[in-house]
């Protein structure tokens, strides 16, 4: 740096006022103490520390006793070494918990000789808060991620066990992890508060039939589903529609399906929710035995209406089928 561009300190009183200037707003306080642990000043301190610091006091008239204890054992230990260090303090401002990092240095003289200690303080309450939610999350997205395998390996185990053909089971299985896929982006959408009925009905029928078609219609309510009813009710919409396309209306030009959602008496003291799935088509000879085993697969009937914990049934004549799903309060928001 040449002599015209090099910038010249300020000194005495003015580079002491800059500096205390900067450390009040970086929110830092320093305190300094005599080799002997007494306090001869302290600067910006907070309120939790000023009420109880005085000049010629010592750790023990700062902080609760067993901090005290603490911090003065560590003093010792920098002023026997030489070496700084640092250490965090939770303090009690009423009942709000305050977090401090504290770092703790000798104070020399210019031949090396300690003079004092010097002891730095920042508050780090909102880090630390920040940590602690994100414990929470973490904790919460590592018990999601468990419930979500779970699923998925019992989806596994129910198609695996009607599937004649690992190109069948491949097939099945591909499509019910789509179908969990596309409910978990709702939820996931939703900062994990859920998904809207109609918009799971509209995810899962993407790949099936336009939502806009005269063969499909959605009717009634439109409540939020709690994450796991969501991924469970997404499931059995899939399967709904899979067999739909495969033996029922939707593999009919004259076929049609209708869907609605209305609270209902769930025979306990808050209504709960009741999906009801029909469809009217031309019966063709299908065997009513291969519609069950499409309609009536484990998933509608069993591991579904567990996991909402509710009830399901369903009923197969000619040309039509009717699903219907009896959802606890527990598991949604209107």
């Amino acid at each position: 740096m040449s002599e015209d561009n090099a910038i010249s300190l300020p000194l005495g009183d003015n580079h002491m006022d800059a500096l205390m200037q900067a450390i009040r707003s970086a929110d830092i306080c320093v305190l300094y103490q005599t080799p002997d642990l007494i306090y001869r000043w302290a600067e910006n301190l907070p309120a939790v520390l000023r009420t109880h610091w005085r000049e010629g006091g010592t750790d023990s008239d700062l902080l609760p006793e067993n901090i005290a204890e603490n911090m003065e054992t560590i003093k010792l230990q920098v002023l026997a070494s030489g070496q700084g260090t640092s250490f965090e303090v939770r303090l009690m401002e009423g009942d709000d918990p305050l977090w401090f990092r504290f770092s703790i240095d000798c104070h020399r003289n210019g031949e090396g000789r300690t003079l004092g200690l010097i002891t730095t303080g920042v508050m780090v309450s909102e880090l630390r808060r920040r940590e602690q939610v994100l414990k929470i999350l973490l904790r919460e997205v590592s018990h999601r991620s468990k419930n979500l395998l779970a699923i998925i390996l019992s989806i596994a185990a129910q198609t695996a066990r009607f599937s004649d053909t690992v190109d069948g089971f491949l097939k099945k299985f591909q499509g019910r992890v789509q179908s969990l896929s596309h409910s978990q982006d709702l939820v996931t959408d939703s900062n994990w508060r859920g998904a809207l009925f109609r918009d799971l009905v509209h995810s899962q029928a993407g790949g099936y039939i336009d939502a806009q078609s005269k063969h499909f219609f959605l009717s009634g309510e439109n409540p939020y589903l709690f994450p796991g009813a969501a991924l469970h009710i997404g499931l059995a919409l899939h399967e709904l529609f899979v067999n739909s396309v495969a033996c029922g209306a939707l593999a009919s030009a004259k076929g049609r399906v209708k869907v609605s959602c209305a609270l209902c008496d769930s025979g306990m003291e808050e209504k709960g929710l009741c999906l009801v799935w029909e469809e009217d088509f031309p019966a063709a000879g299908i065997e009513e035995d291969n519609v069950k085993l499409r309609f009536g697969s484990t998933v509608l009937t069993r591991i579904v209406p567990s996991s909402v914990n509710g009830m399901a049934d369903y009923t197969i004549e000619d040309g039509h089928v009717r699903y219907s799903l009896l959802i606890s309060a527990v598991q949604f928001d209107l």
